[in-house]
């Protein structure tokens, strides 16, 4: 299987046509065409349903889209590493993480490290903890930033100082918008709608599940999100209420929603990890030069 071919299949998939991927891949229609007939005959599969004017992925072809795009990706990132060598310091790091304000310390991090090193570039990915670390476990990120509670075993990390606080984003016109913060009893038998993460964990033992103690199993989660902007929509639309951190739906002087805090105050400590004997390129070296300068030299980041 071609890089070449797997680059027509990705144009094709993404123009949803012979003559439009023809054209933005500057080959001609019938050689596109014969190169997906011979790639799904290599596969043993039929990657498009076609149609008169149109083409869509079987779910086949669906399957090879995601594994292309995977593919390609550690392709221009392996190329990225090569053509930096032997320059100053260039090269490219691939950081993913989720919704938190402490992306905003390593947005700084970022800032100094591009005053000192102008020829490195950061790509950012944003998705919750399972999307980050599969990411990670394929290479294609050098590091996550994760919110706690989460596995680090097959990890190495450093601890952010930073602490994300748990509550309810609500409509303003919310009953419950009255009090300071909410308890697990103001929960029960409200529309919910959680993070998936946060779902997930709920089973298992950790500040989550103690923290709505036996109310935990009765819970009416009517929707779940792994980005807040979505769930903040859908509390707008009356949806349900988002069990969500704090500051990452702004709602100062917001006229619809609010955020109340949970009561016992419920808190998520925050790591960088990044997988263990990883081989880093010169400029993620460098990144993780500035994360132990920055968060310790300690038996949590060399182990």
């Amino acid at each position: 299987m071609e890089l070449r071919v797997l680059r027509y299949f990705l144009g094709v998939a993404g123009e949803g046509s012979m003559t439009g991927a023809a054209r933005l891949l500057h080959v001609t229609q019938p050689t596109l065409s014969r190169q997906l007939r011979e790639l799904e005959e290599e596969l043993g599969q039929k990657l498009f349903i076609r149609g008169s004017h149109s083409l869509s992925l079987t779910p086949e072809g669906m399957v090879l889209r995601r594994r292309a795009e995977e593919i390609l990706g550690m392709v221009r990132k392996t190329e990225s590493e090569f053509s930096s060598m032997g320059e100053a310091v260039g090269g490219e790091v691939y950081i993913g993480g989720g919704e938190t304000e402490a992306m905003r310390r390593i947005a700084r991090m970022v800032r100094e490290l591009r005053v000192e090193h102008p020829a490195i570039r950061f790509h950012f990915f944003s998705g919750n903890a399972e999307d980050v670390t599969e990411r990670l476990d394929r290479g294609l990120l050098d590091f996550g930033v994760l919110i706690q509670p989460v596995d680090l075993e097959k990890y190495q990390f450093a601890a952010l100082p930073d602490r994300d606080v748990w509550g309810v984003v609500m409509r303003r016109d919310s009953p419950l918008a009255r009090r300071k913060s909410v308890t697990p009893g103001d929960l029960r038998d409200l529309p919910l709608i959680f993070s998936r993460q946060v779902v997930r964990r709920l089973a298992e033992e950790n500040e989550y599940s103690k923290w709505f103690g036996r109310d935990r199993d009765r819970l009416n989660v009517v929707a779940t999100y792994n980005l807040i902007y979505n769930a903040a929509l859908m509390v707008e639309e009356e949806v349900g209420y988002a069990v969500a951190i704090d500051r990452l739906v702004n709602v100062t002087g917001h006229d619809t929603l609010c955020f109340r805090p949970l009561e016992p105050r419920l808190e998520s400590g925050l790591n960088i990890v990044w997988k263990k004997g990883q081989v880093f390129s010169a400029a993620a070296g460098i990144f993780l030069e500035r994360i132990q300068r920055n968060f310790g030299d300690n038996d949590s980041v060399l182990s």
